[in-house]
């Protein structure tokens, strides 16, 4: 198992892009200028002229941000409950015996009131059949066109404040033990890297401006989100980035900007990346366990964690190969971006530290500025601009929650999704180990599929080091099942498409990979933990019965005999013939040369995996859209993230779904018991003393063993998880 120093965790957990309410488009200041006199007549009196902004001074304040609040705010920033806040109020006195919604956004102009409740009054019949959000649907297309009429010709600066980890399937776990409610969906990396292509192509704007000091990203995430940048340079635009820390991440996406700002004291650890393995042998000989393992293929390096105490020769080779291809990303990207020498660029690293200064001096940044002052020089540059911090982005408001009336509408709410009325690529995500749990709603999601006629092409999205090998087949299944359908199949590799990840992905017809990408591993690994020491030292006795030459084999209270190894490795040993055969149907004459020198568990990084043929193209998941958009002749490359990103809070109180034109015999995830969230909880108590990478090592070896525990074949690539 190695750990690698890549991802980079958040300096501040709390969310800090901040500015917006739940109307965060201003709609309400629109609404008092497009419609004020069928306002005033629904609310049964005329307009005052000092309730109706007008239209240019309301989107002006609205559509903005209020002048005192920061563009590049520090962590921890809650301007959304401000907003919603100043956004929303009840007014106390009725008006013509009418109770009144009065809302109000954060610019201060634009007041609309709007009847709620009943009335015997006829001026309020219409209003009064009405609720809130059915008016607002009826309103919305006018207020839309009334927003693009005001904002047309205003140049955009779009500013994004990044924090936490970009899901790549926006499934956001509940747990009642951490009290994850939150009522807003996550952002995922769809969201993102869609939002990047738009703003790098969209001539109104004028400048993007980045803060991602809090978020946790892949080099592949960083990677695709980088070229977006250089895109949007190509095309005139300005590209900022502003950091309190200059480290791996922010060296390289401060590469793609023309303006790399500092905070004058910044924490500077751009000092290279470090790998360390844990071994656990030492620990299960103290317990008296004993993992026995098979491989098959000498490169298939998981599970030396458990029964050697180094690396094996082909695992110590295969991790070197992998540090200097991902060591050589990083200083490339770097030197390339801000044309200055690859010598440099290694001089700076090996010093171990320096300061902003000598950042600036070495040409690795552009300037150093206190956040105050950045923000005010965006504003004077950009003085005719609108600021949009969520500039492309989709609406990441989840339900009202005010009363328990809102929890029990949760509770009868559908989790269908919403009829698609154009043609769109669908984006279907594979996210973490392989298992019947995490496949389940990936495969009922492209079963789904297969019955909308506008979803014209997929994109399997792949982050996944692998894990068992029937629910791999299992998925690789039901793609190969759209294939049957001539619709077009893309497969968008992430951090991770090792192993039984790849293995899903081989079928496709194009495969995109960053450069950056951990791939391969194509191989077979089975084991069991015997624990017949440990319970004789507990004074554990067990009598077993058996009908069956071989009904005990697995048994965890006897290792293998002989003869049983051997069926063992016959077993997997078929399972690797298949893996191989799914490659070479998959891949054919894209494969450089025989497949057995490429497998064997050897993994490699994205650029060397496009050498060999076992990928397609180096690019992310904006490009396999792009491509798939294409080959299904879709003029403009819209695309859907299925299942719908769900916020916690919908995801802990929906109904599940019912498909009555489903499979009669389909695949069901399993729910998280409460016996497992609270081993959950233990484990993370008994670890708490160790340092955060250890615990975090230690925590994955345990995932990882109870997944051995549920099949004990795996197609399951090392343990590579990078972090910075």
């Amino acid at each position: 198992m190695v750990a690698m120093s890549f991802i980079s965790a958040p300096q501040c957990p709390h969310r800090g892009t901040g500015g917006v309410g739940k109307d965060r488009h201003g709609f309400v200041e629109l609404a008092a200028d497009q419609g004020a006199d069928e306002q005033a007549r629904l609310a049964g009196r005329a307009a005052h002229p000092s309730e109706v902004a007008h239209p240019h001074e309301s989107l002006g304040q609205d559509m903005d941000e209020p002048a005192a609040q920061e563009l590049v705010g520090m962590k921890g920033d809650d301007m959304g409950a401000v907003g919603a806040a100043l956004m929303t109020q009840q007014a106390d006195a009725p008006i013509g015996g009418v109770s009144v919604l009065r809302t109000q956004s954060p610019g201060g102009g634009g007041i609309a009131d709007f009847p709620a409740g009943r009335s015997t009054d006829p001026r309020y019949e219409f209003a009064s059949r009405l609720n809130f959000r059915d008016l607002m649907r009826t309103l919305l297309p006018f207020l839309a066109s009334a927003a693009l009429a005001a904002a047309a010709g205003k140049p955009i600066v779009a500013v994004y404040d990044l924090e936490g980890t970009l899901s790549e399937n926006g499934r956001a776990e509940a747990s009642m033990l951490s009290m994850n409610l939150d009522a807003e969906r996550p952002l995922t990396f769809h969201d993102l890297s869609v939002a990047f292509r738009e703003a790098a192509a969209d001539e109104a704007v004028q400048a993007i401006v980045l803060d991602a000091d809090g978020a946790m990203l892949t080099l592949p995430q960083i990677q695709e989100l980088r070229r977006h940048l250089i895109d949007a340079r190509e095309a005139g635009k300005d590209v900022w980035i502003y950091s309190d820390y200059f480290n791996n991440k922010t060296a390289l996406l401060g590469s793609a900007a023309n303006r790399f700002v500092l905070m004058p004291e910044a924490a500077v650890n751009f000092s290279g990346i470090h790998a360390e393995s844990m071994y656990f042998k030492g620990m299960l000989d103290k317990a008296g366990l004993e993992a026995e393992v098979v491989h098959i293929g000498d490169f298939k390096s998981f599970g030396e964690e458990f029964y050697r105490t180094g690396p094996s020769e082909f695992a110590a080779k295969q991790t070197e190969e992998l540090i200097d291809g991902i060591f050589s990303e990083i200083v490339d990207d770097v030197a390339s971006g801000r044309r200055i020498d690859r010598a440099k660029v290694l001089e700076m690293i090996d010093r171990g530290t320096f300061n902003v200064d000598d950042a600036k001096q070495a040409g690795l940044i552009d300037d150093r500025q206190h956040r105050t002052d950045f923000n005010a020089m965006l504003r004077e540059k950009y003085a005719e601009a609108k600021f949009d911090r969520e500039y492309a982005l989709p609406d990441l408001d989840g339900p009202d929650v005010d009363n328990i009336f809102d929890v029990f509408k949760l509770l009868m709410s559908s989790a269908d999704d919403a009829d698609s009325k154009s043609d769109y690529v669908a984006v279907v995500a594979m996210q973490g180990g392989i298992s019947d749990a995490s496949v389940a709603p990936v495969r009922k999601a492209i079963v789904k599929l297969l019955k909308d006629e506008h979803a014209k092409a997929l994109v399997l999205r792949v982050d996944s080091p692998g894990g068992s090998a029937l629910s791999s087949e299992v998925l690789w299944e039901v793609t190969d099942e759209w294939k049957s359908t001539g619709r077009p199949l893309a497969v968008s590799m992430g951090g991770v498409a090792a192993s039984g990840g790849y293995y899903i992905s081989a079928g496709a017809a194009r495969i995109f990979a960053e450069p950056g990408t951990i791939t391969g591993s194509i191989g077979v690994v089975g084991m069991k933990l015997v624990v017949a020491e440990a319970m004789e030292k507990m004074g554990i006795t067990t009598h077993s019965v058996k009908r069956g030459e071989h009904a005990d084999a697995m048994s965890m209270t006897k290792g293998f005999s002989e003869e049983e190894e051997a069926l063992v490795r016959k077993s997997m040993e078929e399972v690797y013939g298949t893996f191989k055969k799914r490659i070479v149907d998959g891949r054919g004459e894209r494969l450089k040369g025989e497949l057995e020198p490429l497998a064997g568990g050897r993994v490699y990084t994205g650029r060397r995996a496009l050498e060999l043929g076992l990928v397609d193209e180096l690019g992310g998941l904006t490009d396999a859209i792009a491509w798939a958009a294409d080959k299904a002749g879709i003029g403009e490359p819209k695309s859907r993230l299925l299942p719908e990103p769900k916020s916690p809070l919908e995801g802990l109180f929906s109904k599940p779904e019912k498909d009555k034109d489903g499979e009669l015999v389909g695949m069901s995830p399993a729910r998280p018991s409460v016996s497992e969230a609270l081993a959950a909880m233990i484990q993370e108590t008994t670890l708490a003393a160790l340092p955060e990478s250890t615990r975090h090592s230690v925590g994955r070896a345990v995932q990882r063993l109870r997944a051995i525990e549920e099949n004990r074949v795996q197609l399951i690539g090392p343990d590579l998880e990078l972090r910075w």
